[in-house]
């Protein structure tokens, strides 16, 4: 497990991103609105959802000026197979009592110090019942984009730098425009707005781990603090220091 998120939102709506994690996701109170790989979705009190990882998605309240309040479990790549993101991407509502009784526990065992075999036990339980629903309503044949995925690859293993598209192509020996298409057909997100999002999640990181923000900046290939800040604001709706350990 990586990290956990209870949190209540009244204006901010998320842009496109994406994590490195399997984010699981309980609202408690309202309904959030979504789209996902370029398809749109709700989650409702009742619904557990399950997000895929490097997957585009947004997020904002289902009716303007009312407030959401949600719960996210942010799980390791390994938590679920790689060949089940596509299954998820296309069916992210999962309506199963058990798996949502199973989320609201690991929460709950999150709150008690002392109880964190607990939460372990319940993320693998799961994960099982996940992987359970998921292999019952998996088309047989996903579309797959391999260029795409060596180009996330690439940026992912040069994330504190800057690989351009036309950098990216050379390395890739294909058509900077071509490449752009394919990434986008594939992840709903162009290459630049994923690699902001993903300095983000690395930044975010960092913080929760006790690194300083300037650190955690220029670790995660930011300018400086300052365009940290900013993109911390458009993509998570706060500030650094929110996420900065006391």
């Amino acid at each position: 497990m990586r990290e956990v998120l209870h949190a209540t939102f009244e204006e901010h709506a998320y842009p496109m991103h994406t994590h490195d994690a399997w984010t699981v996701l309980l609202v408690d109170d309202g309904a959030v609105d979504y789209h996902l790989d370029r398809r749109g979705h709700r989650t409702e009190p009742g619904t557990l959802t399950i997000l895929p990882p490097h997957v585009a998605h947004d997020g904002r309240s289902a009716e303007r000026g009312t407030s959401f309040t949600k719960r996210a479990l942010y799980l390791d790549g390994d938590w679920l197979p790689d060949a089940l993101a596509g299954p998820t991407a296309l069916r992210p509502a999962l309506r199963a009592p058990r798996a949502s009784r199973l989320a609201v526990g690991i929460h709950e065992a999150l709150r008690s110090p002392g109880d964190e075999t607990a939460a372990e036990h319940g993320v693998l339980m799961l994960g099982d019942v996940v992987r359970g629903e998921l292999d019952r309503t998996a088309p047989e044949h996903l579309r797959d984009a391999p260029l795409a995925r060596r180009l996330r690859d690439l940026l992912d293993d040069h994330l504190p730098a800057t690989v351009t598209v036309a950098e990216a192509g050379r390395l890739l020996h294909a058509h900077p425009g071509h490449l752009t298409r394919v990434f986008v057909q594939t992840y709903g997100i162009p290459p630049h707005q994923y690699v902001t999002g993903r300095r983000v999640d690395r930044a975010r990181r960092l913080l929760v781990r006790g690194e300083s923000a300037a650190a955690a900046a220029t670790a995660a290939g930011f300018h400086d603090q300052s365009h940290m800040t900013r993109h911390f604001r458009r993509v998570l709706g706060a500030t650094p220091g929110a996420f900065a350990r006391p």
